[in-house]
């Protein structure tokens, strides 16, 4: 059986069209008969190319429905009026854990909360995670001045500039993290 997703055709089925009297192949599906609770399709019904255009022009979902329920299916939230229990206030006191009782062995997410918590140099300056990752890119530790900030960005700037290297570009994105870095750098409070 070959599946034509584009057009829904669905070949050598060996089936026949399911309007009377036709003797085409059924190879398009149409939604079966609806129980009284719809879930899901249920049995679909074969048509041919013709039958299925016939079908759908006329085909009518909301057909049998009271008002009410009509509104109900048309309702973005259908089928999720109800809190599920993981969410639920009480969550976790039949079986479903508690979001407090979670574990981590491994440490992943506290170790990812600490590295997001500022350090701090010997003066008692906060140090943030991106002026820690600037003093990385100059090669500068923690407790640097600003003057060890101002000499070490000149150093890599002769460095890393075509002008004073002989015009190699080839690092000249490094070049841009030092300068980037820099600017964080100066103006950050830990280095006033």
């Amino acid at each position: 059986m070959k599946h034509d997703r584009f057009h829904g055709r669905v070949q050598g089925a060996q089936r026949r069209c399911m309007a009377p009297g036709c003797q085409e192949a059924g190879e398009f599906r149409a939604p079966g008969e609806r129980r009284p609770r719809f879930d899901g399709p249920g049995d679909y019904r074969w048509f041919c190319l013709d039958h299925v255009r016939a079908f759908n022009a006329g085909y009518d979902w909301f057909a049998g429905m009271s008002p009410e329920e009509i509104m109900r299916a048309q309702n973005p939230i259908h089928g999720w009026e109800r809190e599920t229990r993981a969410f639920s206030p009480t969550a976790g006191i039949d079986s479903a854990p508690r979001w407090a009782d979670f574990k981590d062995p491994l440490e992943a997410i506290s170790g990812r909360a600490r590295a997001r918590k500022p350090a701090q140099r010997q003066d008692g300056r906060a140090v943030t995670p991106d002026e820690r990752r600037a003093l990385d890119v100059l090669g500068l530790a923690l407790d640097a001045t600003r003057s060890d900030l101002r000499s070490r960005y000149s150093q890599l700037v002769r460095k890393y500039h075509p002008d004073r290297n002989g015009g190699d570009r080839s690092f000249e994105t490094r070049l841009q993290e030092v300068v980037e870095a820099y600017q964080l750098l100066r103006r950050a409070a830990a280095f006033a």
